[in-house]
């Protein structure tokens, strides 16, 4: 699978999920504008790409304004003469439960994730559709954009807003041959470093070890490197024709999630007040009510690891 020729920009590429991206797609023979807010972190992203024969440059600059949009594509056809590929990774977390979040949690979180990702996708729209060539969006999502997660109102409105905006972009940038799609990882982060119930894949994963098979498997939660190849393949000719879709991947496990749909449809003769839905809601709707947030289930016991101060 070669992206020989190809241009891709990777926002948020410094280290972690980004960085793994950014590699990756050099690896297969793109060259890469890295993304960063630290120039150390861009540099070191940039020679890790270049020490493996891949070729990148970078633009520090945090997402979220227009201009930074223009600056990061501007690079794109100032060093490379096109752009191909755009994978929006940037992001900040400031979590905290609803009655404790501030305006500034909640808008520097909307802000880098889903202003960043609206105002890079629209520069870049622009640019691949006057290229008149086609072109590959791929926006990040998560599964608590999906499915919700305690102390996340922020990050699950802007990741929810993400798929929102690529299924409507599928559709605008049909024509020009651009797709547009979201991937939903599962992976070892710096979030996931500290949460007791990931410890041991954590620990496998720093010692340079397979992580076990339940995480991989049952769980579909591995690492950076096991995203990597959704981006890399939706960023190819061979995907062509997938747009519009929400994928998610991690470990040893590809998923599709599915857009929403009614579960249950009734209907009442002359509407439905108060009363009716009152004496009928729990026998028509109720056995169907759809469940919020992930549920894991219990860590085997070879497993488990004791929480941190105890």
């Amino acid at each position: 699978m070669s992206l020989d020729g190809k241009v891709a920009i990777v926002t948020g590429s410094g280290r972690g999920l980004g960085l793994a991206y950014a590699q990756e797609l050099a690896r297969r023979g793109a060259s890469v504008i890295v993304n960063d807010v630290d120039q150390t972190i861009a540099d070191a992203a940039v020679a890790s790409i270049a020490d493996a024969g891949g070729t990148a440059i970078a633009v520090v600059a945090p997402v979220g304004p227009t201009e930074t949009a223009t600056q990061i594509v501007d690079a794109a056809f100032q060093h490379f003469g096109r752009l191909d590929i755009l994978v929006t990774n940037a992001g900040v977390l400031r979590d905290t439960v609803l009655w404790k979040m501030s305006d500034d949690d909640f808008d520097t979180v909307i802000g880098v994730h889903l202003r960043g990702t609206f105002t890079c996708v629209r520069e870049a729209a622009i640019r691949m559709r006057e290229q008149g060539e086609g072109g590959r969006i791929i926006c990040i999502g998560s599964p608590t954009g999906q499915r919700g997660n305690f102390g996340q109102t922020n990050y699950a409105a802007a990741k929810a807003g993400i798929v929102g905006m690529v299924r409507t972009w599928a559709l605008e940038l049909k024509r020009a041959g651009i797709t547009a799609n979201a991937v939903i990882p599962v992976a070892a982060t710096a979030m996931t470093a500290t949460v007791p119930y990931f410890a041991a894949a954590v620990e496998a994963d720093e010692k340079g070890e397979a992580m076990p098979a339940f995480f991989r498997h049952d769980l579909g939660f591995g690492t950076s490197d096991d995203v990597a190849g959704i981006i890399a393949y939706l960023a190819s000719d061979a995907a062509g024709d997938v747009t519009g879709q929400a994928i998610g991947v991690g470990g040893d496990r590809l998923q599709l999630w599915s857009h929403p749909e009614p579960v249950v449809t009734a209907y009442h003769d002359g509407g439905w007040d108060a009363g009716a839905i009152e004496a009928e809601f729990a026998a028509t709707i109720g056995p169907s009510l759809q469940s919020v947030g992930e549920k894991l289930p219990p860590l085997p016991d070879d497993l488990q690891r004791p929480a941190p101060g105890h």
